[in-house]
Order: C-alpha cells, then structure tokens, then sequence
C-alpha cells in the first residue's frame, strides 16, 4: 500500500519536552513511543483525532509541524487506527526537522487547539 502523499506531517507533546529536544538536539520519544519502539506522527488529517485520543485534559502542549523529507529512512508509513496509514519513526527526531512549534490550548471539551493552517 503506498504511503500518502504528505508535505507536513505533525507530531503533539508537551512544551517542556519539546524545549529539553532542542536542548538536545532531538527527541527520543514520550513512554508510549518508547514501548511502541517509534515515534507516532500524524499527517494533517490525523492529528485532531490524536489530539482528540490521546492527548484530552493534558495542558501545555505543543504542536510541532515537521518537514518529513528531513526524517530520512527512518520514517516510514504503517497500518494503525482503522487501517489507515500513519507516520512512525524507528529513530530520534532531529530538531531540524521541524517547520514551526505551536501551543495548544485546551478547548472547553479538553481537547488540544490546533493550528488554524492544518487542512484535515
């Protein structure tokens, strides 16, 4: 099955973690990345049912937009939620990958705001 094609893809964590991975240079992963073995991304029309899934009632996130020609062989495109193919990396993610960092807020339901540019 082909990977979609995607221009940006994205992936949500919080504020601190993302300014630790600058500090660094990279970002390893949150726990739940760490026991999948990748770091889950979203393509634009995935991240609000992340955001949604996953991250309702958790403050002080951060959406990081990311250039995927960047992330090199180690992203590649898997069946997940519905069969639906979705970005992993089997690696850190380099910093330099990303395109721009946005809060997001929590809206009245708990659920991450996320930028107004995302086409989903």
């Amino acid at each position: 099955m082909p990977a979609p094609r995607q221009d940006i893809i994205y992936k949500i964590l919080t504020e601190q973690d993302w300014r630790d991975a600058v500090r660094a240079g990279h970002y390893a992963g949150s726990a739940d990345d760490a026991r999948d073995g990748f770091i889950h991304l979203s393509a634009a029309d995935q991240l609000a049912g992340t955001a949604a899934k996953h991250f309702k009632g958790q403050p002080g996130l951060v959406v990081v937009a990311l250039d995927p020609a960047k992330l090199g062989s180690v992203l590649r495109w898997e069946p997940s939620r519905g069969g639906a193919l979705f970005p992993h990396l089997y690696g850190p993610l380099d910093v330099s990958a990303a395109i721009s960092v946005t809060l997001a807020p929590l809206d009245a339901h708990g659920i991450p705001m996320l930028p107004k540019d995302i086409a989903s």
